[in-house]
């Protein structure tokens, strides 16, 4: 069966001039990308060192990986299938095993880690190749040359696992470098050559709808960490005043990707010939990037919280003013991409936030929070002053 291919076609049927829609069974699937995101954020809250971010953030570049793979491969096969939706609650179960084993992924769960990873990766990779082998050649072709680089990557995702903790961390530095080098290198084989992006024909509103999405569910650990830090928090003012300020910074955030970012970027791959060239960009490499930002300044919310006042300490600095500017610099590249210009606001945005260093010792926790969170409010100003009227929401 494998071998021959699926006999029914399990393809999205694309009509002219319509866009496929987010199935719920894809908003369900999300939800362990909901409890990974939390994983992440308290790893890296309960290590703040440089070896706890530099392994926080490989294990978000792979839980990035995984569920961005799975977003390209619903683009093009139909959630509603029963055996589609089989592949999904599969990819679920990995996903879960997945987010379960970060907190120890670099001591003692470091197999358990590697495994789901590869279950995934290879796992959706081989349907892949058994639906289109019949009924769509040449992306059957492109999923043949991504199983090669997968399997590739799994040698090194499964040692690493195995090997020791202190090296676990460069053998899967060197699995995720594979994992990331393919698309650039349009999963280039010897025996099947290189797919180009033309090949990689999407649907642009489901693939923004997606990644739009997943930055959503980013956010909302934002939103979960300062009401459960709130809560549980003796109601003053100060604490008050933190909480507003998070809140502030989380509705910032939303605005400088959905307020204008991703209207663009849905404009622009929609008249493109090459989309595939701007999806692979746009909705795959770049995002990363802001979903890291938002999961540090969901560190940083938590910080402010527990101690607003007082001298800010390093933690506090670099996870308050740096997330700020890792989402900023984000949202720089990607509407920088799909719109052709570095957006001015975001500049300045920056600019603020690098002058604020020098001074940040000297200042208490929740004014580091509200001012960032003023920086924040105020590229998001300036960049809706900046646009035509067409962008203008009624």
């Amino acid at each position: 069966m494998a071998l021959t291919g699926a006999s029914h076609n399990y393809q999205r049927v694309r009509r002219e001039g319509e866009s496929a829609r987010v199935e719920f069974v894809e908003l369900f699937f999300d939800l362990v990308f909901v409890f990974a995101v939390t994983q992440l954020s308290h790893f890296l809250l309960k290590d703040l060192s440089l070896e706890g971010t530099l392994e926080a953030v490989l294990m978000l570049v792979a839980v990035w990986w995984v569920w961005n793979y799975t977003a390209w491969v619903t683009n093009w096969l139909d959630p509603n299938r029963r055996p589609v939706r089989g592949m999904m609650f599969a990819l679920m179960l990995g996903g879960l095993m997945l987010s379960t084993s970060i907190p120890e992924a670099f001591e003692a769960r470091g197999l358990q880690f590697a495994a789901a990873y590869v279950f995934m990766q290879l796992g959706r990779t081989l349907f892949m190749m058994w639906a289109l082998r019949r009924h769509n050649p040449a992306n059957h072709t492109n999923f043949v040359r991504i199983a090669i680089w997968v399997c590739l990557a799994s040698v090194f995702w499964i040692a690493g696992g195995i090997a020791s903790p202190e090296n676990r961390f460069a053998i899967w530095a060197v699995a995720l470098a594979i994992e990331l080098i393919s698309p650039a290198c349009g999963f280039w084989t010897p025996w099947h050559g290189a797919s180009t992006t033309a090949d990689w024909d999407v649907d642009p509103d489901h693939m923004a709808e997606r990644n739009g999405l997943f930055i959503i569910i980013a956010l909302g650990e934002s939103i979960l960490v300062s009401g459960a830090t709130f809560a549980e928090l003796e109601w003053t003012w100060v604490n008050f005043a933190a909480f507003l300020t998070t809140f502030f910074a989380s509705v910032a955030m939303w605005l400088i990707y959905f307020n204008v970012g991703q209207e663009a970027a849905h404009h622009r791959i929609s008249s493109a010939t090459d989309k595939g060239r701007i999806a692979r960009v746009a909705y795959t490499y770049i995002p990363v990037l802001l979903v890291a930002g938002i999961i540090v300044v969901a560190v940083s919310d938590e910080l402010i919280l527990a101690h607003p006042l007082g001298h800010a300490e390093a933690a506090v600095i670099w996870t308050s003013i740096g997330g700020s500017a890792l989402y900023l610099v984000g949202n720089l590249l990607f509407k920088r991409y799909v719109v052709g210009r570095a957006p001015l606001s975001h500049i300045i945005g920056l600019a603020i936030l690098a002058a604020m260093v020098p001074f940040a010792s000297q200042m208490s926790p929740l004014l580091i929070g509200a001012a960032t969170t003023v920086v924040m409010v105020l590229v998001t100003v300036l960049e809706f002053r900046g646009q035509p009227v067409r962008h203008a929401k009624a």
